[in-house]
C-alpha cells in the first residue's frame, strides 16, 4: 500500500488509514477529535534546533535533509522508525500528517522517501561504513 502525505490542516478522509502525525508539537488550533490521529510519532520529528533552524533557512532543503536522516540514525529514533515500517507494511493504507506550509520539503517528504524504499536511515555502522573504514585505514599506512 502506498504512503501518502496530508497536512494536518486538511480534512480527514476514510481513505487516509492508518493517520500518523510526525511532528513534534501538536498542529495549532485543532482538537484530538478532529485530527482523527491513530499514532502520534514524536520522536520521529526533527528536534527543536533542526526545526528553527530550518525555518530560519528555508532555501537549505537538502542541508536540512541530511541532518534530519542523521537524526533518525539514532537510537532514540530506531524504535519510532521499525513502529513506522511496521504500519507501512500493512496491507491498509498510512497517511503521514504534518502541519508545515511549504508540502514540498518538510519532514515527512523524508520519511515517505524512507518508506517507499523501504529501507532505514543511513547509520555509522554496517558493511559500507566497515569498507569506508578499512579504505581510509589503507590511505594512511605509509
Amino acid at each position: 500500500m502506498p504512503v501518502v502525505l496530508k497536512r494536518a490542516y486538511d480534512p480527514p478522509s476514510v481513505n487516509d488509514g492508518t493517520r500518523v502525525l510526525v511532528d513534534r508539537l501538536w498542529p495549532r488550533g485543532l482538537t484530538k477529535d478532529g485530527a482523527r490521529i491513530d499514532h502520534w510519532m514524536r520522536e520521529l520529528a526533527p528536534s527543536n534546533e533542526l526545526r528553527k533552524w530550518f525555518h530560519e533557512r528555508p532555501t537549505q532543503w537538502l542541508a536540512f535533509r541530511k541532518k534530519y536522516l542523521q537524526e533518525l540514525s539514532t537510537p532514540e529514533a530506531a524504535t519510532g522508525l521499525d513502529q513506522l515500517h511496521q504500519l507501512a507494511k500493512r496491507r491498509k493504507p498510512l497517511t503521514l500528517v504534518y502541519a508545515s506550509k511549504n508540502e514540498e520539503q518538510n519532514n515527512a517528504v523524508v520519511l515517505k522517501e524512507l518508506l517507499d524504499g523501504m529501507r532505514k536511515p543511513p547509520s555509522s555502522t554496517g558493511p559500507v561504513a566497515a569498507r569506508a573504514g578499512q579504505a581510509r585505514n589503507r590511505m594512511r599506512r605509509p
